[in-house]
């Protein structure tokens, strides 16, 4: 082989051996008519594998459903924000069942107090029916008992009415029966002792004569 073959041997060797330059790189980047790729198709080697592996994380944090599963702390603020909400309905429903408790106290003590004054006004009715008219100390009582009676009404102390009225257990409690043929079935002809009702409560049943 001759000098001049072998340099040009030599040559073409080194041409070969030529690295990729970053024109070549570029070129990579360009379309087939030799426009420039969008942003998003630029995607080097290293891009590639990095998108690959958020994929395959994003992947593994879904569960065998497809949903998402929760780490931790997200588990741990809806256990906090469940037994908030339990605490706040058990809150609430002692609050009303207080309240209830104290306003059926307040009624108890209330009917107990008034079941003490009604023996009082009894005796006032009785003593004012036997008082002669004109009488200036009877005038007296029967203003004091008009006070009184005013004053029953205000804190919500009711008489029953009896007389003239369909007997009802619920009010009205038989002492005596009478045969009446002028007189509807059932109905109340006569009373003994006025009953009374506390804000809608009985205190004292009206006691009556009821006609057959």
């Amino acid at each position: 082989m001759s000098e001049e073959t072998k340099k040009k041997s030599e040559e073409q060797e080194a041409e070969n051996e030529i690295p990729v330059t970053d024109g070549d790189q570029a070129e990579e980047n360009l379309t087939p008519e030799g426009e420039e790729l969008p942003a998003e198709e630029k995607k080097t080697p290293g891009e590639d594998e990095a998108a690959s592996v958020d994929k395959k994380e994003e992947k593994n944090k879904t569960s065998f459903f497809g949903k998402k599963k929760k780490d931790k702390s997200e588990q741990k603020v809806e256990e906090l924000t469940d037994r908030l909400k339990r605490t706040m309905a058990e809150f609430d429903n002692f609050r009303k069942r207080t309240e209830k408790e104290k306003s059926s106290m307040y009624i108890i003590g209330a009917k107990e107090i008034v079941e003490k004054i009604l023996p009082v006004v009894d005796n006032f009715e009785r003593g004012l029916a036997q008082a002669q008219e004109g009488d200036a100390f009877a005038d007296g009582m029967k203003m004091i008992y008009k006070q009184l009676t005013t004053t029953l009404d205000d804190l919500g102390v009711k008489p029953i009415e009896a007389v003239g009225k369909e007997f009802n257990p619920d009010f009205h409690n038989a002492v005596m029966h009478v045969e009446d043929e002028e007189v509807g079935e059932n109905i109340v002809v006569e009373e003994f002792q006025k009953g009374y009702t506390y804000k809608d409560f009985v205190v004292r049943h009206s006691m009556v004569k009821v006609a057959n």
